[in-house]
């Protein structure tokens, strides 16, 4: 089994993912405070076996690259997230698509759940490795813990 984490890194908060390549499937995803990423790796690494993280190279990911490869023995590959988070509220929709009568509203005008930073985190993985995941789960898009 080959599992990866992608890592959208934040200055308050941050997309985290936990995906199982073999399957083609998110395992976790969440966005998750700042004081707490690094626990939420830690306990993934504990869980399962962690092949890469593959991390945003935009906002504070120097910070967060450093912060990860102290407290993580899990290699780490920056990778191009620009326009990402703007993706992200696109590919909400492809996961998880519209029903009923909200099919009639123009995507413009839906607005998806704030916290899209764990979505930002799959488009990156998906931009990463050329393939897309499916997410069996909806996850809560509130900010962990």
């Amino acid at each position: 089994m080959t599992n990866f984490i992608a890592f959208d890194p934040g200055k308050n908060k941050c997309g985290v993912l936990l995906a199982d390549l073999d399957l083609r499937v998110v395992l976790d995803g969440k966005v998750v405070h700042r004081n707490s990423v690094i626990e939420l790796i830690n306990f993934w690494e504990e869980n399962h076996s962690i092949d890469l993280i593959v991390m945003g190279n935009g906002t504070s990911s120097d910070y967060w690259k450093l912060k990860v490869n102290q407290k993580s023995s899990i290699p780490i590959k920056l990778f191009d997230e620009r326009n990402t988070t703007f993706r992200a509220r696109n590919r909400y929709w492809d996961l998880w698509p519209r029903k009923f009568i909200f099919r009639l509203v123009p995507f413009g005008l839906m607005i998806p759940p704030q916290n899209l930073d764990a979505i930002a985190a799959l488009v990156l993985l998906e931009d990463y490795l050329k393939i897309q995941f499916q997410w069996i789960n909806k996850p809560s898009f509130k900010i962990w813990p």
